[in-house]
């Protein structure tokens, strides 16, 4: 076996992609007639990041601290595939008929999502790297938007990605998570 086929085994890549492709079955399948919140977007973005973030750390942390491999480029393709592939499948449904988010929305969430999950990992470890994207968009649906800048930092997901403190804020979401995971890996 090559190591990508093993890379992708041990961290449960087949079973994460079944999942975000079933959440994109069941969104195109439940796709009704008219227009659809923007709440329910940021959800299933939010859901295959989860399904996704899985795979963040492997078997045995320990084996993957002492491979004599380079990790840190690996890592950082990981958690960018992540949030491309989410944000991809959300797209393929909206291709095909469901019209539920501009595409730069689910551009700029799926990036800001993807690298919570990464952080998720490094603070919380793999199997909990899920907790900040779905605390974070418990958050933006249950709290209302505050004014000013602080508001559009906090509900940054259903805000217009023309705005400037939404959108810096999923970008520094990415880059943080997406160095910090690939510096340090998940932790133990």
């Amino acid at each position: 076996m090559r190591w990508l086929m093993l890379y992708a085994r041990s961290r449960q890549v087949p079973a994460s992609a079944a999942a975000v492709a079933l959440v994109a079955l069941a969104v195109w399948a439940l796709d009704g007639p008219g227009s659809v919140d923007l709440g329910i977007a940021v959800l299933v973005l939010a859901t295959n990041v989860a399904a996704a973030s899985v795979g963040l750390g492997g078997q045995d942390s320990a084996l993957d601290r002492t491979a004599a491999i380079r990790w840190m480029p690996r890592r950082a393709a990981h958690v960018l595939l992540a949030g491309v592939v989410a944000g991809a499948a959300l797209l393929a449904v909206q291709a095909v008929g469901a019209k539920l988010a501009p595409a730069a929305v689910v551009v700029r969430d799926s990036a800001g999502l993807a690298g919570l999950a990464a952080l998720g990992a490094v603070l919380c470890g793999a199997q909990f790297a899920w907790t900040l994207p779905i605390g974070w968009l418990a958050f933006t649906l249950l709290v209302p938007v505050s004014p000013g800048i602080a508001g559009e930092m906090g509900s940054w997901m259903i805000i217009s990605p023309a705005t400037t403190a939404s959108a810096a804020t999923a970008w520094a979401l990415l880059a943080t998570g997406t160095v910090l995971y690939a510096a340090a890996g998940p932790r133990r």
